[in-house]
């Protein structure tokens, strides 16, 4: 096949046909520097090698970068295909089809704004994500966890109080029908619950250890799950190869998450000191937010829901510092919940983040830390391969935008900047001029 060059507007489907994306700034995924010099060559959905400018490579397919800079495609380690564009009602409510046909709608929505691969940690995303792995629809790399496990009266019990006791004969509520969340309250059967999640084929598993602030019922303060019950959740996937990350806030939830072998914390805003020491020296993920109660937060209707979210805003502040005080594995994620409008934010939330470091540090979280996150699910990763970086032999998952992120943050969260985006050594988007 002769090589040829792809303009503006052109896209390639088929990752088998070998690409080279020439007149390119690279940045690596942790290196400080741009690399320059260099062109990518992608080959079979991998990064074939990074060649020189002026190495001779037949039967390749051209890509001018303009000079733009390439960087791999961002992860959001916290994310709800199901629940980010959707009001809670509607969540709630409506039927699953027509649930299902809005996360297809808004995969393909995330994909483009650059995200090439998500944490889902909390609803029914197997079936779409088997649905794009097998390229019938466009969207981002997922890895499920499938329905958040939540004690009851815990976050991720969506019930109306008026529904009354939780028995075996129980109809499951509409969240538990769905896949949203399960209902669970004893060893039995969160041994249950965790090898259901499991057996759908989720890469990880999600517990309630905590209150919350997008829920009814469960204070913020409170102390989910006994430690027993994490712990069988913790012994049913290591037995599959895999780990549980823990909803949770306090410093007393975060030290009995840990006590049972929970390896990722997500949040954990309201942390003191000692619960940042004790996740560096577990060796624990700590899976941080922008939760700024600006204008970006997440909807909350009432006053005591919007009181708490200032108080989380206040604790990221110290939380960010304390990671970085601490040295403790740090990921980043948006956790966008139950709004269209602030789901097209996605990126400009991470680069927020930029407010608390440099925005190398920024751009090393939201790819190369990440994947090293996602890693985690070893025998349950559904991507065997290198995610988060740029090198030779990583899965070709890039972008190359219209500018230096290194100089200009802000242009992670503005998809109109963003001129190419590979998944898989598919190109997807193509602004480049020919």
């Amino acid at each position: 096949m002769a090589a040829a060059s792809i303009g503006k507007g052109l896209a390639i489907a088929n990752p088998n046909r070998r690409v080279r994306l020439t007149n390119v700034r690279i940045f690596n995924g942790h290196s400080p520097d741009l690399l320059s010099g260099r062109d990518i060559l992608i080959e079979g959905g991998q990064i074939a090698d990074l060649i020189a400018a002026d190495a001779v490579v037949n039967d390749a397919d051209h890509v001018d970068c303009a000079g733009g800079v390439a960087m791999p495609g961002m992860i959001d380690a916290h994310w709800h295909s199901f629940l980010a564009a959707l009001p809670q009602t509607v969540a709630m409510s409506a039927d699953a089809g027509y649930l299902h046909l809005l996360a297809t709608q808004q995969a393909e929505a995330t994909l483009m704004r650059g995200f090439t691969t998500v944490r889902d940690l909390g609803g029914p995303a197997f079936a779409l994500k088997r649905a794009i792995d097998e390229r019938r629809f466009v969207g981002p790399r997922i890895y499920p966890s499938g329905a958040m496990i939540s004690q009851t009266s815990g976050h991720g019990d969506f019930r109306p109080r008026f529904e009354g006791a939780h028995t075996a004969m129980t109809p499951l509520s509409p969240a538990e029908e769905i896949g949203i969340s399960i209902i669970s309250d004893g060893v039995p059967d969160m041994l249950r619950r965790t090898r259901e999640q499991l057996l759908q084929g989720a890469s990880q598993i999600k517990v309630m250890v905590g209150g919350g602030v997008s829920s009814r019922f469960d204070p913020l303060d409170t102390m989910q799950f006994t430690p027993d019950e994490i712990r069988a959740a913790v012994d049913a996937a290591r037995d599959w190869g895999t780990y549980v990350c823990a909803h949770v806030y306090t410093p007393e939830g975060i030290a009995r998450a840990l006590d049972c072998g929970i390896l990722s914390i997500e949040h954990g805003q309201l942390a003191d000191a000692e619960a940042a020491r004790r996740m560096a020296d577990a060796g624990a993920w700590w899976s941080l937010q922008p939760f700024l109660a600006d204008e970006d937060a997440n909807p909350q209707a009432s006053e005591a829901a919007q009181a708490q979210q200032r108080i989380i805003a206040q604790g990221t502040v110290r939380a960010f510092e304390l990671a970085q005080r601490f040295n403790v594995k740090t990921a980043v994620g948006t956790d966008i919940l139950f709004s269209p409008a602030k789901a097209a934010t996605q990126g400009r939330q991470i680069a927020k983040i930029a407010r608390f470091m440099s925005p190398v540090d920024v751009l090393r979280l939201v790819t190369g830390a990440n994947a090293e996150l996602l890693a985690m699910s070893g025998q349950r990763n559904p991507y065997p391969g290198r995610l988060g970086v740029i090198e030779k032999g990583a899965l070709a998952d890039l972008i190359v935008l219209n500018g230096n992120p290194l100089e200009d943050i802000e242009l992670i969260g503005q998809p109109d900047r963003i001129a190419l985006i590979m998944k898989d050594g598919a190109i997807h988007k193509n602004e480049l001029a020919q």
